[in-house]
């Protein structure tokens, strides 16, 4: 069976949490369905999903493209600054390969490592240049910084941004176009065509899918309303269209049929990208230790240490002697030196530790 000449580039599973309502299996089976040969999850502000994605895909036969949608802020007094997230731009990123896949991790633990005070995970723009290599980037259509500026009517500035995203991303970014019927896309998208040709950039036709079909359009504007705490009757409120859907290839084609070449860099992009994330063993810090004793051994003697405390508090009684103490004690430190010894077998010992030191 022939491929179909269009990719979904910007696809929200249900790791976009509160927001998008796809299981990955069904992503799978829609890409299969429409005879689509690769597919990107973009989850917002995060990669929880890349495993579970790319080994879908694999099983599937599909070409996963591993990526996230990052907010971004420009650096204010040399700190990255975040108000409300309505007020952050965004901006698409896909991995080409396992440089492109570190560096993006990289980028995400970033982003959350600066969400402290009830601020979004973000990053600050010149915070993408160090980890850019890798990753191709598409300019984040209305919600990215280059059409914000131009809704604002800053055609200079959006055309300065434009210069600076791509000298960060050198041959890798691309102009995203999306026309799911929304007021401010059709206000910008002549600006976003004009600025691509200028600058000598591609264009790249993308539809923000959050949900399979038109039928889920009304459940998933029920979802939006119950993440952000409104309800369906207001009118100013976050809302999408029954267009954020899985379209097929021929409703893209028809959708862009002024700009076929937009459409045709879905498929190009793909080639472009060649990574799936890996199952790996887990990888856990070295936990520190008292000379000459292992983690099973450190473990077992905190626990054992636990137990006795509890079992002064919750078990003994001032009646009891101390060999009634020993006898009610038995079970539970026969119980416990069972337990240790699983833990000890499957190499948990240093997880236990671990967690026992958050806690």
């Amino acid at each position: 069976m022939a491929h179909a000449p269009f990719v979904h580039l910007r696809v929200h599973s249900a790791y976009s949490l509160s927001e998008g309502a796809l299981q990955i299996a069904d992503i799978v089976k829609l890409c299969r369905t429409n005879a689509m040969p690769a597919i990107a999850v973009t989850d917002t502000a995060n990669m929880f999903g890349a495993l579970e994605f790319s080994s879908a895909c694999r099983k599937g036969g599909v070409q996963p493209i591993v990526g996230t949608i990052l907010n971004v802020v420009p650096e204010v007094g040399g700190e990255a600054t975040v108000a409300r997230s309505l007020e952050t731009d965004r901006i698409v990123l896909l991995v080409q390969n396992e440089v492109g896949y570190r560096n993006l991790s990289k980028l995400s633990t970033l982003s959350y490592r600066n969400a402290v005070n009830g601020r979004l995970p973000h990053v600050a723009l010149p915070n993408l240049g160090p980890w850019s290599e890798g990753l191709i980037a598409l300019t984040g259509g209305p919600g990215g910084a280059v059409g914000r500026l131009l809704r604002d009517g800053r055609a200079p500035a959006a055309a300065e941004m434009l210069g600076v995203l791509a000298r960060i991303f050198p041959k890798r970014l691309y102009v995203e176009l999306q026309r799911h019927g929304m007021a401010e896309e059709a206000q910008i998208e002549e600006g976003l065509i004009e600025l691509a040709y200028a600058q000598e950039l591609p264009l790249v036709a993308t539809n923000d899918v959050f949900f399979s079909d038109a039928n889920m359009f009304q459940a998933h504007d029920a979802l939006l309303c119950i993440a952000d705490g409104t309800y369906v009757e207001e009118a100013d409120r976050r809302r999408m269209t029954p267009e954020h859907r899985f379209k097929s290839a021929d409703e893209m084609r028809q959708l862009f049929a002024d700009l076929p070449e937009a459409v045709d860099n879905t498929v190009v992009i793909a080639q472009r990208c060649s990574y799936a994330a890996k199952e790996l063993a887990p990888i856990l810090p070295q936990f520190p230790l008292p000379d000459g004793r292992n983690e099973a051994e450190e473990m077992s003697t905190r626990a054992r240490a636990g137990l006795e405390q509890r079992l002064a508090a919750h078990v003994y009684t001032s009646a009891m002697d101390e060999a009634t103490r020993q006898t009610a004690a038995t079970r539970y430190r026969e119980k416990l030196a069972y337990e240790l010894d699983v833990i000890a077998k499957m190499g948990f010992a240093g997880y236990f530790l671990i967690v026992a030191d958050f806690i």
